[in-house]
């Protein structure tokens, strides 16, 4: 291996930071750049040396002003979130946010300059003189500058989310993975081990299991092992250069979770833990005191009306546009259908919406007449009840269309949990009944996430993350993954 590739790999956080920090910048310059052009052509702003000497001091102070509230707005963080979907949002409020600070230098370092005998500007004066900021914001075109930030926002989009496949892509092959141990085998330990598996962006990679029962030791929990019991944890976090140990034990005694974390702060390792009632976490919680008890609080859980409104309006504007853009494939696909095997062009089931209710969800047909029904959903796209056009219409997810007329009619949603049928929902616990707190979506964080080959009810975690954290920019960040998706030809079976 090369200096250049064992530096690389030794150093992988602090060298993607770094390479993100330059990339987010040429993104940024880029994005002025073809505003300015966009601005000048749409605009007529002029293309003399004077103009483009303005824009080129604007777009370096545009540039300063976008990485520090990226900065501030934590996507230089090495710790990501579920599918990176508080980046996302980072991305749009870092954009907003950006957009609002420029205006507001602009406008008070220049009051410094006819101002600057007054007491309430005099302090900036220096300031100004430093950075030598003498842009006349009467002088910008208004044009130019709305086309620079919404390409910044659309731009930085795409180049987050390329940066994210490429670390995917490298944690993957082994690059810049952590090597973890887990310390608990019962159920949250292999919930653990499921996560390491199917999200690869975390960077973990599983060595194996530690548990208190010495007996176990060189048993397996499913591929990984189980490597040794508490007094090998010197041993194995040596000999396997462990870098963080995930202590999985919400069942076990307070004072034993407390000896293991004991032993790992000794031998210098990063540890995180599942707390009792864990549960409980994915809810929007806050820490309270009572004098110096901690206290777990939930957050009010209920949207606020403006949220609703807004959902609401989205729906409505979103399922409006969708069936008369598709209106031609609704046609082509009827005929199709019924033309390929004998049944109804569409298919209709009972599900559960929000609080318990019952609904008709609509979907185009995909399956044989006769053996569809209430059966669980196909996993492959070998299934034999699947019709060969029913095949194409769950790659690119076509067969959902019909269910905006259940968005239009109030049922559902665009975004939120897939609505499940009754006697599934008959089985549910306290804690999967929290799903029926939102309206039905017709694609969700399940949808576009890495486990969307598994039943929707054995993956809970997506559902109650987005019903603690919906809101109108979520669900545009989520609408926007679902169409890479569908572009993709990743729909579901």
């Amino acid at each position: 291996m090369t200096f250049f590739g064992t530096f690389v790999r030794r150093n992988f956080e602090p060298v993607v930071l770094s390479v993100q920090v330059v990339v987010d910048l040429a993104v940024v310059l880029l994005a002025c750049w073809i505003g300015y052009v966009l601005g000048e052509r749409l605009g007529g702003i002029g293309g003399d040396t004077q103009t483009e000497g303005l824009y080129l001091e604007l777009s370096a102070l545009i540039a300063a002003v976008c990485l520090v509230t990226f900065h501030a707005f934590g996507m230089y963080s090495p710790v990501k979130s579920l599918l990176n979907m508080e980046e996302f949002k980072a991305i749009a409020k870092s954009t907003v946010v950006s957009f609002l600070v420029l205006f507001a230098l602009l406008t008070f370092l220049r009051a410094t300059k006819q101002e600057s005998q007054g007491w309430v500007y005099g302090w900036l004066v220096p300031i100004h003189e430093r950075f030598h900021l003498d842009i006349n914001p009467n002088t910008l075109s208004r044009l130019t500058v709305l086309l620079t930030f919404i390409l910044i926002l659309f731009l930085m989009t795409a180049s987050r989310f390329a940066s994210f496949k490429v670390i995917q892509r490298l944690h993957q092959r082994g690059i810049g993975n952590r090597n973890v141990l887990i310390y608990g085998t019962g159920d949250a330990g292999r919930t653990l081990q499921r996560k390491f598996v199917l999200v690869p962006t975390l960077g973990l990679n599983l060595v194996g299991f530690v548990s208190d029962d010495m007996s176990k030791a060189g048993n397996r929990v499913d591929r990984s092992p189980i490597l040794g019991s508490f007094a090998d944890l010197e041993r194995l976090v040596g000999e396997h250069k462990v870098s963080e140990v995930f202590v999985a034990m919400p069942e076990a005694p307070e004072d034993r979770v407390m000896a293991v974390l004991a032993e790992i702060q000794r031998l210098g390792v990063a540890w995180h833990i599942v707390p009792r009632f864990h549960h409980l976490m994915s809810f929007k919680v806050r820490l309270e005191t009572l004098d110096s008890i901690p206290l777990v609080t939930r957050s009010d859980p209920r949207p606020g009306v403006l949220a609703q409104v807004g959902k609401r309006a989205l729906d409505i504007a979103l399922s409006i546009v969708v069936l008369v853009i598709s209106a031609p494939i609704f046609a082509i696909t009827a005929i199709a259908i019924k033309r390929q095997s004998p049944g109804p062009i569409f298919f209709r089931q009972t599900r559960i919406g929000r609080d318990g209710k019952p609904f008709c969800m609509i979907k185009f047909r995909t399956m044989h007449h006769h053996l569809s029904g209430d059966a669980p959903t196909p996993r492959t796209a070998s299934d034999p009840r699947i019709t060969n056009i029913g095949r194409w219409l769950r790659r690119f997810s076509l067969d959902e269309l019909p269910q905006f007329v259940n968005v239009l009619k109030g049922e559902m949603s665009v975004v939120g949990p897939r609505p499940e049928m009754a006697f599934i929902v008959d089985q549910y616990g306290p804690l999967d009944r929290e799903r029926l707190r939102a309206k039905p979506g017709i694609t969700g964080l399940w949808q576009i996430s890495y486990a969307r080959q598994m039943a929707i009810h054995d993956n809970l975690d997506y559902d109650l993350y987005y019903i603690e954290h919906q809101s109108l920019l979520l669900d545009v960040v989520i609408i926007a993954l679902t169409a890479f998706a569908v572009v993709k030809g990743t729909g579901a079976y």
